[in-house]
């Protein structure tokens, strides 16, 4: 009997030996900080909430495939439901939609003001909430927020304007939504430092793109017609490309930059060729996947997490892109 019981326990460790190990061997995406703590004993469904509205959203989706993967075999589902336009109306009604299906947890873009009340009522719910890119300036019950410090990332985008113009001359704003918070907070963040450092630099306008670079592209245009020596265009959120398509149609390339946000491929071809002259990422494809094992560990471990993660602010421009990323295909 000793020597089944000893046999049965040589077994039981090697298998879990082998689990133990195979589980650390595998291979995860550079950007996933945080891994699954175990494998649910239940079954757990997670939902993310996201928007499609411009290529940012494509590696927000790219880090949602691989965590879903990742999951997979660790008793998880995943669901993707684009929220269509971003305006808080749609925001409300996806959490309301999501509260009804009974999530165990639900990863948001919550962006305005007024989302508070519905996330509050999913966590009083049993849901626990996780804010990611942005969220508004009310508190909620959230666990907590994964995103960029919209404000400091605003600063880092006026220090490229400064140091592109000189200190000095015209530049003009393309913000996504007027009352999205990130993006007034990324705007304010740029313009009180150009104003309190720099009071040459003349804000000639501030418009709204709603994300579209095919309205960026016009409206640089209208700005270029209005303002022949402009000397920058700022993007605070979606669609930088289109300003920078209209700056190089102009033939302005290195005499008109655009600074805007994020290293998608649309814009990286503008930092290659030299009219973004810089773009500042959020790590997007690691905000998603660390949102969600989140709210996994939460849910099978009880595990906790800090208030707010902040993301760095990574700066490519023309001079360093092929040491981010290579040379231009």
């Amino acid at each position: 009997m000793k020597k089944s019981i000893v046999l049965l326990l040589t077994v039981l460790l090697l298998a879990a030996s082998t689990f133990s190990s195979c589980f650390a061997e595998e291979k995860l995406p550079f950007y996933a900080s945080i891994t699954a703590e175990k494998v649910s004993e239940e079954p757990v469904r997670l939902v993310m909430l996201a928007f499609d509205t411009n290529p940012f959203f494509n590696q927000i989706r790219n880090g949602f495939d691989a965590v879903s993967e990742y999951l997979a075999d660790k008793n998880a589902t995943l669901d993707w439901i684009s929220m269509g336009d971003m305006t808080s109306e749609n925001i409300i009604a996806a959490i309301e939609n999501a509260i009804s299906m009974q999530y165990d947890s639900i990863a948001v873009i919550s962006v305005f003001d007024g989302v508070e009340t519905v996330i509050d009522k999913a966590v009083d719910a049993g849901i626990q909430v996780v804010t990611f890119v942005a969220e508004g300036n009310v508190p909620s019950k959230r666990m907590t927020s994964i995103g960029q410090n919209a404000k400091s990332a605003g600063k880092t985008a006026g220090e490229a304007i400064a140091e592109f113009t000189g200190g000095k001359g015209k530049v003009a704003v393309i913000t996504g939504t007027f009352g999205a918070v990130q993006h007034e907070d990324r705007m304010s963040g740029a313009v009180d430092y150009l104003k309190e450092n720099y009071p040459d630099i003349e804000i000639v306008g501030t418009v709204e793109n709603n994300d579209s670079a095919t309205t960026a592209y016009n409206q640089t245009m209208d700005f270029l017609t209005a303002n022949p020596d402009l000397k920058c265009v700022y993007v605070t959120a979606g669609g930088p490309f289109g300003a920078c398509q209209a700056i190089k149609e102009m033939g302005l390339t290195g005499k008109v930059g655009v600074v805007g946000f994020d290293h998608t491929p649309e814009n990286l071809e503008y930092v290659y060729s030299g009219e973004m002259i810089a773009a500042v990422s959020q790590d997007p494809e690691g905000q998603a996947w660390n949102s969600l094992m989140m709210l996994y560990n939460n849910v099978v471990n009880g595990t906790t997490y800090d208030e707010h993660v902040a993301t760095p602010n990574v700066v490519v421009n023309p001079e360093n892109v092929v040491e981010y990323y290579g040379e231009a295909e």
